[in-house]
């Protein structure tokens, strides 16, 4: 390989490779384990754990419902809208004579539904204007005026009858013109009629002159009037036929009291079900629609489960509203209370009914109690799968936007629903398939803005806090939620308002790990968030369990610290971030603090993310004299790890040596402690991590004479080699620090430290590692090799042939 090339190749691959050395010797992100959320196992509007468990003017979970509860009739629609009462009062007509056939009051019918049936046909007849040819029927359609119509005419050059129309009375004509049935035309208006009817013109017809839409206009008119006779045809053939014989039986089978009658009913629901949609009259528009819902009303006190869920998906279909509607939705949250319910809701497929109710239902109580029995049926793994495929996620997106957006957004009431589709969204989140759809339907930033207007709800929050608990942890959900505006800040005032609320305040900061762990820019957006570093530091100060009485137990207290500590051990690996927390006095202490207070047995992960912050920030130790001036007290500190019998605690600890031993005072400390010996031990783990670790504190302890001879008593040279022979091969990286190691060894001494055998085998490797395509051999991923090939590079050549120069001229 030609020098310009290795130049080309070390100038495109150098960041990439000191950014992982870098972050492999000293910065390291940290992980943790996600807060647990146990299920409630009592199905409660509100939790057990919540807030408003005292306060009294919260919606009651528990409720008796009866036929009584309903109103029967449920016939004027829903819309809340009223008429105004009318400011004038009607006068009635001044008495007539009555021997007069024409001012005579009219007498009502004895059979109305007889006489309107009569009328529409009459009606019928009248619009079919080329079928009324003879006397009769126009005798028919003005009984007791036949001898006061002229007779038919034929129109002039036509072969059609003149027809007489009537028409509205004129607002000051005479009491004849106004009661008769029917009055005269002059021939020209009846060939208008006529000519209207048939769809041509008359000549010499005056109509011709009038605009085209009115013609358009009537019998678009007829045409309607037509369509809702034959909807009426068509709607009292299937109540006759089908509907009204259901009913019947229904009414019938729910008066006996024979085993298997439940069943019969559901049956019979089913098919009144079917039957209605056959017909088209679901909704509001079946005019005997109140006689359905009497019926099926009156089935509630039957008490069967299986019914009443036909019974609710059937009111539902018909759009009932108002109190039925809250009744109907409360009938379903008794049956959803119970999980021996849950397989007939799998059964009956009134989860997509309830989805429509939340998308267009303004009722807020209605609304509650509906997505309370959503939320206890999402605690069914088979159900929650039917809610994501039925698009439960854009019905929620939409509803949280319609309350946010409400003009009292911050009501009591809102707040109560709130809680239940949090706990829904929450338990939705746990399905893989889901995750998408938090990003596509933009639920993420929605529950920001949820956030923002309820900020002082605590069950709301932290119902939202545990749905990002989960998600953060999924690259696609953290990079939407890091790109929603000022969730930082509001994770911050969040933090700062609820401090003593520990479920909440551990999954923020849990959530807030996440964001840093993978996100540089985040890890500078928060630093750069007023108040940041005050606001944790607080919360650290509260938790440190030096507060009488504390906020929270022992173990509980621990779970928010060993989350505050990730954040901030994350924080530092932004190079603008750490020298400033490495600076900050507060921050040292409290963190040295920890590590008097605890011990390894009883807060294990604790001192792990409390000795990986300090080793990013004893990073910048150079640049921070608050870290200079604690670092022999933190060497101290880590003796309690190095010693303990956690290997995680021990490789924490081995590695802020690996940082503090760059001062003399830190490694006189770690001879003087014989934490020597324990180091160079650590290099038979076969572990390329902790032997990697191991290596730092031996380098730095090797740059003294006195330290290398007490290093070769405990055959630290030789274990090096070993450890170059067994891990080197394809750890570019480890096998630089052990070339390194190994030259403060014996590099500027003697070469005593290693046995003839030991130097010839050292060789030998060497001379195999430095081929660079043999090297590269041993990497199989070949869309790696050209990172390893860089790391072979940077890391290990310059190093190795150092070394390599140094052992030739003692080997001959």
């Amino acid at each position: 390989m030609s020098s310009q090339t290795v130049k080309q190749r070390k100038c495109t691959t150098k960041t990439s490779a000191e950014i992982v050395s870098e972050a492999r010797q000293s910065l390291r992100v940290q992980s943790t384990k996600r807060p647990f959320t146990p299920r409630d196992g009592h199905r409660h509007l509100f939790g057990e754990d919540t807030v408003r468990a005292s306060h009294g003017n919260r919606p009651p979970s528990s409720f008796s419902l009866h036929a009584q509860n309903f109103d029967a009739p449920d016939s004027r629609p829903g819309s809340g809208t009223r008429l105004s009462p009318l400011e004038h009062k009607p006068k009635l007509p001044e008495p007539c004579d009555t021997n007069s056939p024409f001012k005579a009051f009219p007498k009502p019918p004895t059979d109305p539904l007889e006489v309107k049936s009569r009328l529409a046909v009459s009606r019928g007849r009248f619009l079919r204007v080329e079928t009324l040819v003879d006397g009769d029927a126009k005798e028919k359609l003005n009984p007791g005026h036949s001898q006061k119509q002229p007779s038919a005419k034929k129109v002039p050059g036509k072969d059609r009858t003149e027809v007489h129309i009537p028409r509205k009375p004129e607002q000051r004509g005479t009491a004849s013109e106004s009661t008769t049935m029917s009055s005269r035309f002059t021939d020209a208006q009846g060939a208008a009629a006529v000519a209207a009817t048939s769809g041509t013109i008359q000549p010499g017809d005056d109509s011709a002159d009038r605009p085209a839409d009115r013609g358009s206009g009537q019998k678009t008119e007829l045409e309607r009037r037509g369509e809702a006779k034959s909807k009426e045809d068509v709607e009292a053939v299937a109540w006759k036929n089908r509907i009204a014989p259901l009913l019947q039986e229904l009414e019938s089978v729910a008066a006996g009291s024979s085993e298997g009658s439940v069943e019969r009913l559901c049956e019979l629901c089913e098919g009144l079900h079917r039957a209605l949609a056959r017909a088209d009259l679901l909704g509001r528009s079946c005019k005997r629609r109140a006689a359905i819902l009497r019926t099926l009303f009156r089935l509630v006190d039957l008490n069967s489960a299986r019914l009443d869920l036909c019974i609710a998906r059937l009111c539902l279909a018909l759009r009932v509203s108002g109190n039925n509607l809250l009744n109907i939705c409360k009938l379903v949250f008794q049956m959803s209370r119970n999980e021996r319910n849950d397989g007939l809701f799998q059964e009956n497929s009134i989860i997509e009914t309830l989805l429509s109710v939340l998308t267009a239902e303004e009722s807020e109580e209605a609304l509650l109690y509906c997505v309370g029995a959503l939320k206890f049926l999402s605690g069914n793994g088979a159900i929650l799968r039917l809610l994501l495929d039925n698009n439960c996620m854009s019905v929620a997106q939409r509803l949280m936007g319609r309350l946010c957006s409400a003009e009292d957004a911050r009501s009591a009431m809102a707040g109560h629903i709130l809680v239940q589709l949090t706990t829904l969204l929450r338990n939705l989140a746990d399905l893989p398939d889901s995750r998408p759809l938090f990003v596509s339907f933009s639920i993420l930033p929605e529950l920001c803005r949820v956030l923002r207007h309820h900020s002082d709800d605590q069950d709301i929050c932290t119902n939202i806090s545990r749905i990002y608990s989960k998600l953060s942890s999924y690259s696609e959900c953290r990079h939407a939620l890091a790109r929603t505006p000022d969730c930082y800040r509001l994770f911050l005032e969040l933090l700062n308002k609820h401090h003593q609320k520990q479920d909440l305040v551990v999954r923020l900061l849990f959530t807030l790990g996440n964001l840093t762990a993978k996100m540089d820019e985040a890890r500078q957006q928060l630093f750069q968030c007023e108040g940041c570093t005050l606001t944790l530091l607080r919360l650290y100060d509260a938790y440190q369990r030096r507060r009488d009485p504390p906020l929270a137990a022992p173990a509980e207290a621990d779970d928010v610290l060993v989350k505050l500590v990730r954040v901030l051990a994350n924080m530092c690996i932004h190079r603008a971030v750490g020298p400033a927390l490495a600076s900050d006095h507060g921050c040292i202490q409290l963190l040295i603090e920890t590590l008097e207070l605890r011990s390894v047995q009883e807060s294990e992960e604790l001192m792990v993310n409390v000795a990986a912050a300090l080793n990013n920030l004893s990073f910048y130790q150079a640049e921070s004299a608050a870290l200079r001036s604690s670092q022999l007290a933190i060497a101290r500190l880590m003796l309690k790890l190095v010693f303990s019998s956690s290997m995680d605690t021990i490789l924490e600890a081995v590695r802020v040596y690996g940082n503090l031993s760059q001062s003399k005072d830190v490694r006189d400390l770690i001879m003087e402690q014989k934490v020597h010996r324990f180091v160079v031990t650590l290099l038979d783990s076969k572990s390329s991590e902790m032997c990697f670790s191991a290596c730092g504190v031996l380098t730095n302890l090797a740059m003294e004479p006195p330290n290398r001879a007490r290093l070769e008593l405990e055959g630290a040279a030789a274990k090096l080699v070993d450890c170059l022979k067994d891990l080197g091969a394809g750890d570019w990286q480890l096998a630089g620090q052990l070339c390194q190691a190994l030259w403060n060894m014996i590099g500027t001494g003697t070469g005593n430290q290693l046995d003839t055998p030991d130097k010839e085998a050292l060789l030998e490797i060497l001379i195999i590692y430095l081929d660079e395509e043999e090297a590269l051999d041993w990497i199989e991923n070949e869309d790696m090799k050209d990172y390893h090939r860089a790391c072979w590079e940077l890391e290990f050549l310059p190093v190795a042939q150092k070394l390599l120069g140094t052992l030739q001229p003692l080997n001959a």
